[in-house]
């Protein structure tokens, strides 16, 4: 079974804000996305990409890298990734909301724009599922056809 390599020039041209080469040099994404394989399975196909096509994966393993640089960045710029409701001067006081998020995988995919398309993207490849055997009556909401139970 085949692994998704990373390819500089495609990720760059999805990615056109990490562009520069100056601040993001090539082995530094390639070491995000090593760190992304560990969240996304970069094998091609067959039951461990969730049912994504080789399209989407790649996507969604650059989407991950981004993520992670993007965060990477906000972090070392000081900055907090959450939003900031409120903040005061004296006796320093800031109030912080999270994301109406249903649990923390998405509240930390919420924190930054590649993690959000990540999100959906996961959402709209994991919708559905599999249907094995029996009647299509019974994977129907309501019935579809002429049997009769």
């Amino acid at each position: 079974m085949n692994c998704i390599q990373y390819n500089d020039q495609y990720f760059r041209s999805q990615f056109p804000s990490f562009a520069n080469v100056c601040k993001y040099p090539t082995a530094i994404i390639q070491t995000f996305f090593n760190t992304a394989t560990l969240y996304i399975n970069n094998r091609a196909g067959g039951c461990f990409c969730g049912g994504m096509n080789l399209k989407r994966q790649t996507f969604a393993l650059n989407a991950m890298t981004a993520h992670l640089l993007y965060l990477n960045d906000l972090i070392a710029s000081g900055d907090v990734p959450a939003i900031t409701t409120g903040a005061g001067v004296d006796k320093i006081n800031v109030t912080i909301e999270p994301p109406p998020a249903r649990n923390q995988w998405q509240y930390w995919l919420q924190t930054s724009p590649y993690g959000m398309a990540l999100l959906a993207l996961l959402q709209v490849a994991t919708v559905g599922g599999c249907y094995l055997g029996g009647a299509p009556e019974t994977a129907a909401f309501r019935r579809i056809g002429g049997l009769v139970f």
